[in-house]
């Protein structure tokens, strides 16, 4: 399932920018201290970063893409339920945005630059429209915030690079509930990616 604001996406003429910002999978069940998979205190610590990207890329009518995990109730053929507990499962507290990133979602969703998209796997181009609403907006660059940085974020940096995009990624936006792992990543979008690594 994917929404944005106006389906009929007229007038798209102002929105065409070269930059798009990615939030990732930033949900109860990955932030919340309760959540089923969370990165914890770490990806709390984001929250207010994420937000004020959130607004950045809003008030210069950047497309703003919310990438959502989805999950079903004992789905034993997806490869996650052999690794991780269960999760973002449909219908459950779990898929919502968490905190403030929800508050200013629920502010904006309806303007046309705005999207919500479920997602199967780590990465947010897999099974998804994303590549294609991307390039209809001329679309060259994107930045990647969320959770969890060396999984999904990985993923879809990766994803983005094998695309042609350009990459962005503060280090300040995303996070992980392996601060080894956290690191590493970070490190590979820089040197094998060619990603630009903000503080």
């Amino acid at each position: 399932m994917w929404h944005n604001g106006d389906e009929n996406n007229e007038a798209q003429g102002g929105l065409l920018m070269n930059n798009a910002l990615l939030v990732i999978d930033y949900s109860y069940d990955f932030a919340a201290p309760d959540g089923k998979l969370t990165a914890g205190e770490a990806a709390q610590a984001i929250e207010t970063a994420i937000v004020d990207r959130i607004r950045e890329a809003h008030e210069a009518c950047q497309p703003i893409f919310f990438m959502m995990d989805l999950h079903f109730e004992q789905d034993d053929l997806h490869p996650e339920s052999k690794l991780f507990p269960p999760h973002n499962i449909e219908g459950t507290e779990g898929r919502a945005l968490y905190g403030r990133v929800h508050d200013v979602y629920e502010e904006i969703k309806d303007e046309q630059n705005i999207f919500f998209i479920d997602k199967r796997r780590y990465s947010a181009f897999a099974g998804t429209p994303l590549n294609q609403l991307l390039q209809e907006r001329k679309v060259d660059t994107v930045t990647l915030t969320g959770l969890v940085t060396d999984i999904c974020i990985m993923h879809t940096a990766v994803d983005a690079y094998n695309n042609g995009y350009g990459i962005v990624v503060p280090a300040s936006c995303v996070a992980s509930f392996n601060p080894a792992g956290h690191e590493s990543a970070l490190d590979h979008f820089k040197n094998a990616l060619g990603a630009t690594v903000e503080p």
